[in-house]
């Protein structure tokens, strides 16, 4: 069904992906619709935040995973100058709730919305309204968002503020972890939601290497699952993980 006419200006948006691609791609789809304006694109969490500043959009689509400042990173001040939904191939629940605390007004995954609902949630975001699927098992709700989560996550979001320092935090401690810099790579690609074999494409490596990594990682994180894992890579779990 073709969009209405419009009664009023555009609504302005401004779209935040590493991926020229997917750049150039919710450009066009958006650019399409009469009542959307993207006013511009950024590749990084860094150029997202000036660009925002510059240009005050209406709504922000936020990847997760960008090079230099990330999208979790990015997204706490960004979520103060716009509504900010998060549009990504992350879908991580330890991912998720740590973007709703840090100010998401609505979260997507990549090939599991259409065209239409894309726009719906782009005009819902900028009227106030969340979108934050089901099928993501986390509530927008602040007060109902623990209840989807493991208990120790639960906790650990009653003693940190609403904006937990997550990522801002992790850099300088990363040493804490003994990760080596190649491991880090490998475990910031586990947050982002990848899989084996994303993540061996992604770092020219074979998918037996990105096992041995993997192994490697739980070992020094004190976990048995990616979920754990990144938990206490997002600083999500109480008092992250002890030796």
């Amino acid at each position: 069904m073709p969009d209405q006419a419009l009664t009023g200006p555009p609504l302005r948006v401004l779209v935040a992906d590493d991926n020229p691609v997917v750049r150039a791609g919710l450009t066009a789809l958006l650019d399409g619709h009469p009542d959307i304006e993207v006013v511009a694109a950024a590749p990084d969490g860094d150029e997202a935040l000036k660009a925002a500043t510059r240009l005050t959009p209406d709504v922000v689509l936020l990847d997760v995973r960008m090079p230099g400042t990330d999208g979790l990173t990015a997204l706490p001040e960004l979520a103060r100058l716009a509504p900010v939904m998060m549009l990504t191939y992350s879908r991580e629940p330890e991912v998720v709730a740590e973007a709703l605390r840090r100010g998401a007004s609505g979260y997507l995954v990549h090939g599991e919305f259409t065209a239409t609902e894309l726009i719906t949630a782009v005009r819902d975001v900028r009227h106030g309204r969340a979108t934050v699927p089901d099928s993501l098992g986390v509530s927008h709700e602040p007060n109902k968002l623990t209840s989807h989560l493991q208990p120790s996550m639960a906790q650990s979001s009653k003693a940190r503020p609403a904006y937990a320092t997550g990522l801002r935090r992790r850099a300088p401690n990363r040493s804490d972890f003994g990760l080596s810099s190649r491991e880090v790579e490998v475990m910031d690609l586990i947050a982002a939601g990848m899989n084996n074999r994303q993540i061996a494409a992604t770092c020219f490596i074979s998918e037996k290497t990105v096992k041995n990594h993997i192994n490697r990682i739980f070992a020094k994180l004190h976990s048995s699952s990616r979920s754990e894992a990144i938990a206490h890579w997002l600083g999500t779990t109480h008092e992250g993980w002890s030796r």
